[in-house]
């Protein structure tokens, strides 16, 4: 049978549910990304946030706390067919107790621990690789009223504190909210926006509290840089080409530490 679900982590859990009590799941995929067969009728799983806790209860309970952990980061990478993946993990731990979760070599586990293993290797190169900038919301009646309408909440940040700090991101997982915590200890009493901008929607933080919220190109276009923006990403480029050693130049080793995907949003990359 084919589960499609709407791409929640409670959604998924539903289907591990329906697994169980309702149909084996031949195939799990998010409502959006599944194209019809000729032959296969696929099943609409509605998410149920009871099923879904108790699924989160028997993997606690049967595997451990670090399982569930685990399962929850696997979900949040981009791994093909990550939905099987886990419930083929989940299935195998129920069945041979908590230590199979210790079988990293076994090839139920092994596509598991390299999927976690992807993500938080990004997260943790992310929070040396990220860019901020300094920028103030815009200043219009009309523009302010929108900053409240589309980013509700965050006009409290406005008022209170004009300047924002501001990155960008493009990651090849869903990292944001691995990473919000480390910048909201690190900024303190700054607030800040991460824009995911692959997934259209952003970390904000002050004040050592963060949420994740929906936030588009759109949304960012509220925001306009401080007047001496410009100016600091030219002396942190002058600082970067002054600093390197152009004899000890390592390309290879520098696209290994700081990947070329990830140049888009550095302006040291970029401006030379």
């Amino acid at each position: 049978m084919t589960y499609l679900y709407d791409g929640t982590f409670d959604g998924f859990l539903t289907c591990v549910y329906e697994h169980y009590y309702s149909g084996k799941a031949d195939a799990i995929f998010p409502s959006g990304a599944y194209q019809a067969g000729m032959f296969a009728k696929p099943h609409d799983v509605r998410t149920e946030d009871g099923k879904a806790r108790k699924v989160e209860d028997a993997i606690t309970e049967k595997i451990s706390p670090h399982a569930l952990a685990r399962v929850y980061r696997v979900f949040r990478t981009s791994v093909e067919d990550k939905e099987m993946l886990l419930l083929n993990y989940i299935r195998f731990c129920f069945r041979h107790g908590p230590s199979a979760a210790c079988l990293h070599t076994h090839p139920l586990v092994l596509p598991v621990d390299k999927a976690e293993h992807r993500i938080a290797n990004e997260a943790h190169r992310l929070c040396g690789l990220i860019r901020f900038s300094v920028m103030t919301a815009t200043d219009s009646d009309e523009d302010a009223y929108s900053w409240e309408a589309t980013v509700s909440g965050r006009a409290i940040a406005r008022r209170s504190a004009p300047e924002i700090l501001y990155a960008r991101i493009s990651p090849d997982h869903d990292v944001l909210e691995f990473i919000a915590p480390h910048f909201a200890d690190r900024f303190k009493s700054e607030p800040f926006i991460i824009h995911d901008t692959e997934r259209g929607k952003a970390a904000i933080a002050w004040r050592r509290r963060w949420r994740i919220e929906d936030f588009t190109d759109k949304d960012a276009t509220l925001l306009t840089g401080t007047l001496g923006e410009q100016a600091y990403r030219d002396l942190w480029c002058e600082y970067f080409n002054t600093m390197a050693i152009k004899e000890r130049t390592n390309s290879r080793c520098q696209r290994g530490l700081m990947p070329a995907r990830y140049w888009k949003n550095l302006p040291e990359m970029n401006i030379r």
